[in-house]
């Protein structure tokens, strides 16, 4: 899966003579949390959060008087305010990568740029979320298995075909490192046979199950 299967197609974007309470009232109509900043041609030179623009907004202690700050804060434009050194993605970016940058960087979103620097998307934690909620089929009813297997080939084709045998479907699996070296820890969501089987056959298989539910 690749960013541009999960990415909203469809950004609002700004240029960098906006005022930033246009900026922060098109956050709120259209209910994000970031916007991308482009030039004339559509090209990516920076990026501005919510964060950055409630910052700028005054603060209840001011002494100024209303028209002062209105004055003051329609001076301010989103260009004072972005961050200009954006982390971006392509279209082609897998979507674990993009998983990882937001991760490193400490962000919400990235925008999504084309090789011109044209921005043809974002993507944001929401959108990854929701990813990792349907690849392990969250929602679905059926067996949950965690299971601590040996990390070495085959494993995973043999755990397939055990429940093959059994007549299950496998509608999701995932793999993760485990606390012990050379052994990972896989999650897999099974329809079509009781917990029991399911159990009583990978045990037998030698595969530790760690936990097993009905959901």
């Amino acid at each position: 899966m690749f960013v541009r299967d999960r990415m909203n197609a469809n950004p609002v974007t700004v240029t960098r003579d906006l005022p930033f309470q246009e900026a922060l009232q098109l956050m709120r109509e259209n209910k994000v949390r970031r916007l991308p900043v482009v030039d004339k041609k559509g090209r990516l030179v920076g990026i501005v959060s919510e964060r950055d623009l409630l910052y700028a907004s005054p603060s209840p202690a001011s002494s100024l008087s209303v028209w002062e700050l209105q004055y003051l804060l329609s001076k301010i434009d989103v260009g004072e305010l972005m961050t200009k050194n954006v982390v971006s993605v392509s279209p082609n970016t897998p979507i674990e990568d993009a998983a990882r940058l937001m991760v490193d960087n400490r962000i919400g979103g990235l925008p999504v740029i084309d090789d011109s620097r044209q921005v043809v998307g974002v993507i944001t934690e929401t959108d990854i979320f929701k990813t990792f909620v349907e690849m392990f089929g969250g929602g679905e009813s059926g067996v949950r298995l965690a299971l601590k297997v040996p990390e070495r080939k085959g494993v995973l084709a043999a755990l397939s075909q055990a429940i093959l045998d059994l007549g299950g479907n496998i509608v999701s699996v995932g793999s993760f490192g485990y606390q012990t070296p050379g052994e990972r820890e896989l999650v897999v969501k099974v329809q079509g046979v009781s917990q029991a089987e399911l159990v009583d056959t990978l045990e037998s298989l030698g595969d530790h199950v760690v936990d097993a539910r009905e959901v």
